[in-house]
């Protein structure tokens, strides 16, 4: 009934982000508070997506991975998802096959030793032995060994400045990236070609999150302190009865490590509080940096944001948080 001034687009088309006009067909799509143009592809770990006229179409990858992640002090996920923190000075099996009754026979073990890191008891990933057959490589003090060998199974190791990867074939079965920050955090990422049992503190890859906390005997355990304790390596070790709450025992540390902690809340992560919940991220950080009291304090707290930072990449979202005053990242010497 009235003039209103502007501009509109003509019809069959459509403003982009760029404010020009364009046709249905060139429509840009938003993921993570980024534009995407027509074509533009996005991966996750199990999907491929296409940009098309403005919206996604994701398709199935054949071969699909999982990604177990211990991380801090003794905080895991589990490749269904489930998530649990153990504190144990012990070395515990965190992902091995051959556990079925009828096929016993092992291709590959992956053990993680604790050790103590804290006045309160928390304990923090110190070593991760990986038994290949005859193959064994050793991850210890920000370096690796790798002894014996195993003419069936290949693998690659690749280093930057932040972690060591470890791209790990078994041939028929397995393909495997391990990655490790040479501190606290460890990811184990599997794609299988079989459909062998996986068990160990990681759970039992089944595609169930409710049955993770099988045991040895096979059985799904009331609670998560006695599933760890069924996963030990060397059943000599004592038994973990309790959780340690490390704010709790030091609570002059609980208002430094909340507010550290904050970032992963705040608008630097905002791109990715939708794709990725940020509380049990959030939780583990305060928890962690309560916990490092002996020194490295710092380094706790990072490697906690950084876990969530990894989280956010596999969704296809990354943040730029380091800065040279928070968590930088050193050059190499000659770099």
């Amino acid at each position: 009934t009235k003039c209103e001034s502007g501009c509109v687009c003509a019809d069959g088309l459509y403003e982009n982000l760029d404010g020009r006009c364009v046709p249905a067909e060139e429509c840009p799509c938003e993921y993570g508070g980024l534009a995407y143009r027509r074509g533009e592809q996005i991966q996750t770990e199990c999907e491929i997506c296409t940009c098309r006229k403005g919206k996604w179409k994701c398709v199935q990858k054949t071969r699909c991975s999982s990604t177990c992640n211990l991380y801090g002090e003794g905080h895991i996920t589990t490749f269904d998802g489930q998530r649990f923190v153990f504190d144990g000075n012990c070395e515990y099996i965190l992902a091995m096959d051959g556990c079925s009754i009828n096929r016993p026979i092992s291709s590959f073990k992956i053990v993680t030793e604790n050790v103590i890191c804290g006045k309160s008891g928390v304990t923090c990933s110190r070593s991760i032995s990986i038994y290949l057959g005859n193959l064994t490589i050793i991850l210890r003090d920000e370096t690796f060994a790798i002894s014996g060998e195993n003419p069936g199974v290949q693998y690659k190791v690749k280093k930057n400045a932040l972690h060591l990867m470890f791209d790990i074939i078994i041939p028929g079965k397995y393909n495997m990236t391990l990655i490790w920050n040479k501190h606290m955090n460890f990811f184990i990422k599997i794609s299988r070609e079989t459909q062998e049992t996986i068990c160990g503190l990681c759970g039992n890859y089944n595609g169930n999150m409710k049955d993770d906390f099988e045991t040895r005997s096979k059985y799904v355990a009331s609670n998560e302190l006695e599933f760890v304790n069924s996963w030990k390596e060397n059943p000599l070790c004592g038994d973990v009865y309790f959780v340690v709450d490390p704010c709790s025992k030091n609570p002059y540390r609980k208002a430094w490590a909340e507010k550290t902690c904050s970032i992963i809340n705040s608008h630097v992560f905002s791109a990715c509080h939708n794709k990725v919940n940020r509380m049990p991220y959030y939780e583990a950080c305060v928890r962690d940096s309560c916990g490092c009291d002996i020194g490295g304090d710092c380094q706790c707290m990072c490697d906690a944001i950084a876990v969530y930072a990894m989280a956010c990449l596999e969704k296809g979202i990354c943040i730029d948080w380091r800065t040279p005053e928070f968590c930088p990242v050193y050059c190499e010497y000659y770099n």
